[in-house]
């Protein structure tokens, strides 16, 4: 459970809207993000929280062997995130079944500062939808 205290402040994906009423009903599992779109705002303030039980879940079903929580955890723990931008979309709409996002995310560790930039692609199954894969570049922040 998040703490009331994140709920008052604006959401970290940018949105501009409360955390409340933007990415933390979708974390807390009450609804489901209705596009590929909110799907990765709200991994991004996943990852920004440490929310690892729902990045795992919002991965596709056939990629969560592949994923160490343990990695996961020590990533959060030594990461700080500053900051996203949506630069493309593609499809991932509610009436869509798949969806591509390209953003950047910005990143702070106790050495450096970089950019995550990445082409990300999502598809819908029974109404939810899923991370599938991406195609990522790190490079330091200029």
């Amino acid at each position: 459970m998040l703490t009331s205290q994140t709920t008052e402040h604006r959401c970290p994906c940018g949105s501009g809207k409360p955390f409340a009423f933007c990415c933390e009903p979708y974390i807390e599992g009450q609804k489901l993000a209705p596009t590929a779109e909110q799907l990765m705002r709200s991994r991004y303030t996943a990852f920004a929280l440490g929310a690892i039980d729902y990045l795992i879940e919002t991965t596709a079903p056939e990629k969560r062997e592949l994923i160490d929580r343990a990695i996961i955890a020590e990533q959060i723990q030594f990461t700080t995130w500053t900051g996203l931008t949506i630069l493309e979309k593609e499809a991932g709409h509610k009436e869509d079944s798949q969806g591509m996002i390209e953003f950047e995310a910005a990143f702070e560790t106790e050495e450096e500062q970089c950019v995550l930039h990445e082409r990300s692609n999502f598809y819908a199954k029974d109404g939810q939808w899923f991370y599938l894969d991406g195609e990522v570049e790190v490079r330091p922040a200029v």
